[in-house]
């Protein structure tokens, strides 16, 4: 995302550290600006001018994925903060966490608000102009740390759903799940001796069923078990 403005102060050098501050750029280095006005110092106080510049910031990377959800939800009207979670610099999994009261409604059933805006976040950091080289870099969006408590609601409800497999000797196939969310299933029920999963459907209708692991024999099974995890 691009800002531009307009910054004056007594000296060129303090007016670009108004701009970075303006702008909230991480650093001088991140904008470029043009002196539009060398300050005057005048004689006896009179005529004096200040410097006038104007800066021009261009959001990259995961602080372009920030800007752009706080974008989204100043629009929204919602009041609530959005921050980076600080990890290392060559760390390509970035993750920004939305708090603040009202922020729930940006989660949606089962989260689909929140993968979309994870969606976007992700398109808006890896943008590249032409003739750009940048490392990719992979965006989580959490919202009142709804990602872990999901994942722990759908741990559960593998290894429930698996005791019922076990117990009644029938297979059983869950609601359609995101990639995110079948993976944790397919994670948790590794765990679990005597039941397997895979995935049916396509598109976003892919569910995971759960079976026993004498009800499958043939060889192809476990081969498409693996083409399941691939797609993560």
């Amino acid at each position: 995302m691009k800002k531009e403005i307009t910054v004056t102060a007594k000296t060129v050098e303090e007016a670009v550290l108004k701009a970075v501050a303006d702008l909230g750029a991480p650093s001088a280095d991140a904008i470029t600006y043009t002196v539009v006005e060398e300050p005057k110092k005048g004689f006896l106080g009179f005529g004096a001018a200040p410097a006038k510049i104007t800066a021009v910031y261009a959001a990259k990377g995961v602080n372009a994925a920030v800007e752009l959800i706080r974008a989204l939800v100043g629009g929204m009207g919602i009041n609530a903060n959005v921050k980076l979670v600080e990890s290392s610099e060559k760390d390509e999994n970035k993750l920004i966490c939305v708090e603040g009261e009202g922020a729930g409604v940006l989660i949606g059933h089962h989260g689909d608000t929140l993968d979309s805006l994870q969606y976007l976040a992700n398109l808006a950091a890896n943008k590249k102009v032409a003739g750009e080289k940048r490392d990719f870099c992979r965006i989580t969006v959490d919202v009142e740390n709804y990602r872990a408590k999901r994942e722990e609601t759908l741990r559960a409800l593998a290894r429930r759903k698996a005791e019922q497999v076990l117990r009644y000797k029938k297979s059983v196939m869950l609601e359609p799940m995101n990639p995110y969310e079948r993976r944790i299933i397919h994670s948790e029920v590794q765990h679990i001796e005597g039941v397997s999963t895979n995935s049916i459907g396509s598109e976003n209708n892919r569910k995971v069923v759960m079976y026993l692991d004498t009800e499958v024999k043939e060889v192809s099974a476990p081969r498409q078990e693996f083409e399941e995890f691939a797609e993560f």
